[in-house]
């Protein structure tokens, strides 16, 4: 493997110019830098990461902590943050929290210690010292998704307000007036925001959102199967359930059929977090969807201001309706969109002005 003193040697030049030229310093003629970049080519030269980071105090590392790999939301997230990081001149290194606090910080933990250049979180909670402690202490951050209410660092998420809203007069509509919620753990803003959302929006059309209509879940398939079995159990059984994530949905899918019965025909299902394979589901669900890949490169670009001294801005996108067919909505006459980012999607009523 070539070192830096072959391509020194290779372009006439000394090491200090070599270095010079890989650090970018504007000190080297333009001779110089085109001989020593034609001999790292020829050369195949490759620079120790580590020896620069311990020169320039930089790694052009970014650290990314997601709440759940096997979440479908998570995983596009991810690969877009990877992909604008790459774009940008960074690696990341991903650690999965498994919606558990203590991963989450012991991800953070081993991040830090490998000198990353800043963090990108999506909190499994609000309460780790430790994520408060690397917040305040000066470590470029970026929340995603989720957030620490009162930790001054920006936040990229999605607003789903409008779309909730939507939703619920999109189920109205259809005539359904006993709607559950499969909720998100309490502990994540996204949690209580999109239960807040859902009451509100239910108390525009006169309904109310009874304690037995409120299950509680944790974000993974199996708490939205818990929480259906328990709603079908109820002596009134909702007529339609809204699951605040994908895999709880996915979840009560599996919970309802296993009784036998069939959405829509005996209970209306709704999603937060759209994903792909919903499109392929019987029925296809309908569902809230984020604009994920938009939120992955948008954090990644605050957090690189943050990292070269800029402040870094924090960025609100809307949510939009997906309408389908697991609501008892009608068979539409046109084919089902072919995947969950498909344009054909109901925008929120405060933008229909502008479509």
């Amino acid at each position: 493997m070539a070192s830096i003193k072959d391509v020194a040697a290779e372009a006439g030049v000394s090491v200090a110019t070599v270095s010079r030229v890989l650090n970018d310093h504007p000190s080297v003629s333009a001779d110089a830098r085109t001989r020593v970049l034609a001999a790292v080519e020829s050369l195949g030269y490759r620079p120790n990461a580590v020896a620069r980071s311990l020169r320039t105090d930089q790694t052009h590392t970014l650290g990314l902590v997601i709440s759940d790999v096997l979440n479908p939301y998570f995983t596009e997230l991810a690969r877009s943050v990877e992909e604008e990081a790459r774009a940008l001149g960074y690696s990341v290194i991903i650690g999965n929290a498994d919606e558990r606090p203590d991963l989450q910080d012991h991800h953070v933990r081993n991040l830090l210690d490998r000198r990353i250049d800043g963090l990108l979180v999506s909190p499994t909670d609000g309460g780790s010292p430790l994520m408060l402690d690397a917040a305040r202490s000066g470590t470029p951050m970026v929340f995603v998704d989720r957030w620490i209410p009162g930790v001054d660092v920006p936040v990229v998420r999605s607003d789903g307000r409008a779309a909730v809203r939507d939703l619920v007069e999109h189920l109205h509509g259809l005539g359904h007036r006993r709607v559950a919620i499969i909720a998100g753990p309490a502990a994540t803003t996204t949690g209580r925001e999109r239960v807040e959302a859902f009451r509100e929006a239910l108390q525009e059309h006169g309904l109310g959102l009874p304690e037995a209509y409120i299950g509680q879940g944790d974000f993974q398939a199996e708490s939205g199967r818990r929480v259906t079995e328990g709603f079908l159990d109820l002596a009134e059984p909702p007529e339609a359930v809204f699951a605040a994530d994908n895999l709880m949905a996915l979840g009560a899918l599996d919970a309802v059929r296993a009784r036998g019965l069939r959405v829509p025909d005996d209970i209306a299902l709704a999603a937060f977090d759209d994903i792909p394979w919903f499109v392929h589901t019987d029925p296809p669900v309908t569902a809230i969807a984020q604009p994920t890949g938009e939120l992955g490169r948008a954090a990644v670009r605050a957090l690189v201001d943050r990292i070269e001294g800029r402040p870094g801005e924090s960025v609100t996108l809307p949510a939009r309706l997906v309408v389908r067919r697991s609501c008892g909505e009608p068979y539409p006459d046109s084919p089902e969109p072919d995947s969950a980012q498909d344009p054909a999607v109901q925008p929120s009523a405060e933008n229909r002005s502008h479509t």
